[in-house]
């Protein structure tokens, strides 16, 4: 359960009545991301309120009467699908904020500059962000902004998502150091062992990411691996 200071007010009216709850503002990006999530849990108090900052209790009748049931979760359910949460204005700022950083982290990580086909830093997607007044919806995943955010940025810098494909040479011992390095940055889409006993593959993975992959096994390595990003 949230803590009643941290909690935010849903309210919902129906048929000239007003039902509310005190939950956790979190609640609503789970709800808007589709995630299954138990309401009651996230409330912090279990109480269908006529007026949340009165403590005044809706009746159990007009609950049955106008809602078919007077089970806290699933009224609490609707209340959010139906009605409407009030952030304090601090509340909003810090959903925004978290939500801001994740867009630029995904434009960073799969764009480049096509002019000169490396990646953006991230304060330089931050930036252009800031200069061109980009406003970021706190109660939306941030994947689903991501191109509007894109869209606001090709004014400012040269920017497009697109993919690298990098081949890698490993000897053995140092494969198994950064198999999951390669992995997780990427797809592995030719792979072969040598004689020799070195690995040589070849990854696929979002253009922003081709920096972080080769610097992570180099320092893995400590400089053994052969890296060459292909066309």
């Amino acid at each position: 359960m949230v803590d009643l200071d941290d909690a935010i007010v849903g309210r919902y009216e129906y048929k000239g009545e007003t039902f509310e709850i005190l939950i956790d503002p979190k609640i609503v990006k789970y709800l808007k991301d589709g995630k299954e999530v138990d309401v009651a849990n996230h409330m912090a108090v279990e109480e269908i309120f006529k007026d949340a900052g009165k403590g005044t209790k809706q009746s159990e009748e007009k609950l049955i009467e106008l809602f078919g049931t007077n089970d806290v979760g699933t009224i609490a359910r609707t209340i959010l699908e139906k009605g409407q949460v009030q952030l304090t204005t601090e509340q909003r700022h810090v959903m925004a904020e978290t939500k801001r950083k994740q867009v630029a982290a995904t434009i960073a990580r799969n764009a480049i500059n096509p002019q000169t086909h490396a990646p953006h830093p991230l304060t330089r997607i931050e930036a252009a962000m800031e200069e061109a007044r980009v406003r970021i919806d706190p109660f939306r995943s941030a994947d689903s902004q991501v191109q509007e955010v894109l869209d606001a940025l090709r004014p400012l810098i040269p920017i497009r998502f697109e993919n690298s494909r990098i081949a890698v040479k490993l000897n053995g011992e140092d494969y198994g150091r950064c198999y999951e390095d390669l992995v997780s940055l990427g797809r592995i889409t030719k792979e072969e062992w040598l004689n020799d006993g070195h690995w040589v593959g070849v990854l696929e993975l979002p253009a922003g990411m081709q920096t972080d992959l080769v610097e992570k096994i180099g320092q893995k390595t400590r400089g053994r691996a052969e890296t060459k990003i292909l066309k």
